[in-house]
């Protein structure tokens, strides 16, 4: 009998950034709000007799902004290109949003997905590769209109305006009606940005993204990324060789080498004091570089 009618119980209410009631473990719309936003679980990569990533294991958080460093040949470009897809995994379970990317639950045990439910959960990253990948025959505005006509189905009008608004944020509004030849390597990578960002992900990749261009021309795009970072709920993953940035952007920076996570954490404690002798070689080394 004294049981009340109306019970509040570890109740959970955020407004963005704000918190007004704490209990992150509260479901939201079936998926516990602390889930990682990617997961990486025990996967492995192979090419031949070559093991690229060895049971690799890495969660990130919703909105979290991570850096993937390393030598070449370390694995960070390959667990880009599995999110996305582009590379089929030989062992383990990445997961996305709450959801296997590449299997399916069936019965107690996991099955390789169909290409339909890898294009669904794939809808929910974009990624911004290191060498544009425009459509040259496309403007600007066309180039960001294509996936959201022919994958989301969106009217043209509609896909005209979130285009013109997405060049609009990178900088380049003037610049819609220009084709990939007439763009500067700069203005290239923008538009490959917005045009990521108008599949509306809930992760960006990014692969690399300024070492193809002139170094006059790395601020711009860093500039568009740092805003993206502080002015959306993003998840962002950039395997990057800009250190600075790496400790200015990020909130999380892993060294990879030889298919492993050697060493990980904040920005200012593995840039600024790393704990292994290979990270600390790999940092010094690219460092006498510049």
């Amino acid at each position: 009998m004294n049981e009340p009618r109306i019970r509040f119980e570890n109740i959970a209410k955020r407004y963005g950034a704000l918190t007004v009631l704490d209990n992150p473990d509260i479901p939201c719309n079936g998926k516990v709000m602390n889930e990682p936003m990617v997961r990486f679980e025990n996967v492995t990569k192979r090419y031949g007799a070559l093991t690229v990533l060895n049971e690799l294991n890495l969660s990130i958080a919703r909105n979290e902004k991570v850096c993937i460093i390393g030598p070449s040949g370390s694995g960070k470009t390959t667990v880009l290109r599995m999110l996305m897809t582009l590379e089929r995994i030989n062992g383990g379970v990445i997961w996305v949003d709450g959801e296997p990317l590449t299997h399916v639950q069936k019965g107690d045990r996991m099955v390789l997905a169909s290409d339909r439910h890898l294009r669904r959960v794939r809808g929910k990253i974009g990624m911004v590769f290191q060498h544009f990948n425009l459509f040259p025959h496309m403007t600007a505005l066309q180039n960001c209109m294509e996936a959201p006509v022919s994958v989301l189905g969106l009217p043209k009008k509609d896909a005209e305006a979130r285009a013109a608004e997405l060049l609009d944020m990178v900088g380049l509004s003037d610049k819609k009606n220009h084709f990939p030849i007439q763009l500067s390597g700069g203005q290239k990578q923008r538009v490959a940005i917005a045009r990521a960002l108008a599949m509306r992900p809930k992760v960006m990749l990014f692969d690399e993204v300024t070492s193809a261009l002139d170094p006059e021309l790395i601020g711009e795009v860093l500039s568009v990324i740092r805003t993206l970072g502080a002015e959306h709920d993003l998840t962002m993953l950039m395997v990057t060789h800009q250190m600075g940035f790496a400790k200015e952007f990020s909130d999380r920076v892993c060294f990879f080498y030889d298919g492993k996570i050697i060493e990980q954490g904040p920005p200012d404690q593995l840039l600024g004091n790393p704990q292994n002798e290979r990270t600390r070689q790999f940092l010094s080394a690219v460092l006498e570089a510049k």
